[in-house]
Parts: structure tokens; C-alpha cells; sequence
């Protein structure tokens, strides 16, 4: 299966936790539907992403980067390349190399989704984002990659003020995935 048949296929069996997400999967389904390069940023009005919220072990603390062109705290993420056949690949491929942790886990999924304007097409693009979560393994030690700023750890609860709400959301949904699959409650 192709990159493409593969999103829609995910998005096509994944269902949307709220009814905005739904109108968003409705959207990026019709997006994929309208446009054969939907998975790739050549795709000018927008194009699908895949992005990961990477916890430590225990599910307590999100790994966020400094985004340098947004400026704020953000998961790991970003564009989907020709030789990947899956958005899982891609939400697990973004993870490693802008983490430096190499051996993630990556959760079922996906968790989210989320549209966002960005800077790939101007003067207006968009990125539709297929959302992940990731459970780095202990001691796990993030090296920070040439696409941040700043890369660091923070308790899901406590996630900084210079970010977004998809972000926390993201997080939290990972932490409730975790929770039930190791018996947890939250």
C-alpha cells in the first residue's frame, strides 16, 4: 500500500474523539481524495504530517522542542518523505531524529488530529496533522537535533505557557493511552 492509500485507510477507520476533530478527518479525507501529492510538502494548499508526543517511561514528562521557525514548544514532527509507507513511519521516523532517542515505542494510534497554518507556502499553506504519542524508554537521554532550539523535557501538567493547546491535548491522550496499557488509571 501506498503512503497515501495508507492515510487514508488510518483516517478513514480512526474515530475522532470530538466533533471538531471529525469535521478535521472528514476534511483531511477530502484533502487526500482532491490532491494525489496530499502526503508530500509540494502539495501547495497543504499537506498531511505526522507528529509525535514523546513521554518518558512513566508517562509523567512530554519531550517538547523549541521550534525555531514557530517559536513555541512543540512535539516532534513534520513532513512525510517519498520512501515512507506509513504515518506511523513517519510519526515514528520524526520522533528518533529530532528526539536523538533512537529507541521509542511508538503507541496505537493515531491520538488527534490538527490543522495549522504554516510557512511552507506563502503567503498561506497549511499542514494537516495526524497525531502520535511515543514512550521513550528509562534513562533515555534526548540529544538535540539541527531543527531546534532547545529540546527538553517537562511534566505533562506543567507544559509551558509558549505553547498550544493541540500540544498539551496530545500529551495528555498519550498519558491516558499508557495509563490503560499498563493497567493504570488516568
Amino acid at each position: 500500500m501506498s503512503l497515501h492509500g495508507d492515510a487514508v485507510s488510518v483516517l478513514s477507520a480512526w474515530a475522532a474523539p470530538t466533533p471538531e476533530e471529525e469535521a478535521l478527518r472528514v476534511e483531511f479525507l477530502g484533502h487526500l481524495r482532491d490532491h494525489d501529492d496530499a502526503m508530500l510538502r509540494a502539495c501547495v494548499p497543504g499537506h498531511l504530517t505526522a507528529t509525535t508526543a514523546v513521554l518518558s517511561h512513566d508517562g509523567a514528562r512530554v519531550l517538547l522542542t523549541l521550534h525555531p521557525k514557530a517559536g513555541m514548544w512543540l512535539p516532534m514532527g513534520g513532513h512525510c518523505e517519498p520512501s515512507d509507507a506509513s504515518l506511523a513511519e513517519v510519526a515514528l521516523r520524526e520522533a528518533r531524529e529530532e528526539s536523538g532517542i533512537s529507541d521509542l515505542e511508538l503507541l496505537p494510534g493515531p491520538l488527534a488530529v490538527d490543522k495549522h497554518e504554516v510557512w511552507c507556502h506563502p503567503p498561506t499553506s497549511w499542514h494537516l496533522d495526524v497525531e502520535y504519542a511515543a514512550v521513550a524508554p528509562p534513562g533515555a537521554e534526548a540529544v538535540i537535533s539541527e531543527e531546534s532550539l532547545d529540546l527538553r523535557w517537562f511534566p505533562v501538567e506543567e507544559i509551558p505557557e509558549l505553547s498550544d493547546e493541540a500540544t498539551r491535548r496530545l500529551a495528555r491522550r498519550g498519558q491516558a493511552v499508557l495509563g490503560l496499557r499498563s493497567g493504570r488509571v488516568g
